[in-house]
Order: structure tokens, then sequence, then C-alpha cells
């Protein structure tokens, strides 16, 4: 399932209750993902209870190596957001075997 796939699903089914027209659905998704981002950004965590959380993992500088040519190269720090599945969903997909 990808973004669009994400809003067709809730067109249809809020169609029928609220009619909530596609451009909407948009708008209240888009807005969801701005709000985890700039939660994150913040160094927050984003955690939806039985699906999971989102963390952001912090890594630092380090000396890497450049496959192509085998010279040292510096590789900066980041920060990368990072998931951790709740234990309902592992249950859930674990259960569907």
């Amino acid at each position: 399932m990808n973004k669009s796939d994400l809003i067709q699903g809730l067109v249809k089914l809020t169609g029928q209750k609220e009619n909530m027209s596609e451009k909407k659905v948009t708008e209240v998704v888009n807005l969801i993902f701005k709000s985890f981002t700039d939660e994150l950004k913040r160094g927050g965590r984003v955690e939806i209870r039985g699906f999971g959380s989102f963390v952001v993992r912090e890594y630092d500088s380090y000396i890497g190596r450049n496959p192509k040519t085998g010279s040292n190269i510096k590789v900066t720090a980041k920060r990368l957001p990072f998931f951790k599945v709740g234990k309902e969903l592992r249950e859930n997909v674990n259960s569907s075997k």
C-alpha cells in the first residue's frame, strides 16, 4: 500500500458516511504525515498504539570506504527515522501464517 492507495481507501470508506471528497481526504493524510515529520524533526517520538512507534536515531560520523575506488571517505553524522513495530501488529502478522 502506498499513500495514494491509503487516500483512495479512505475516500471509499468516508464517502459512504460523511461524503468527504478526495481533496479533503488528501489534505487530512498530508496533515498527519506533516505532523509526524515535524515531531521527528524536533527529536520527538510518534507512537500509534497497537501499530508501532517512530523515533529518530542519531549516528556519529565515521570513516568509510568508497567501494568503486577503494579510497577512504568521511561519512558525516546523520539522523535517521526508525520504526519499531508494536506487539499487537507483530502478533497479527505472525498469526496469519
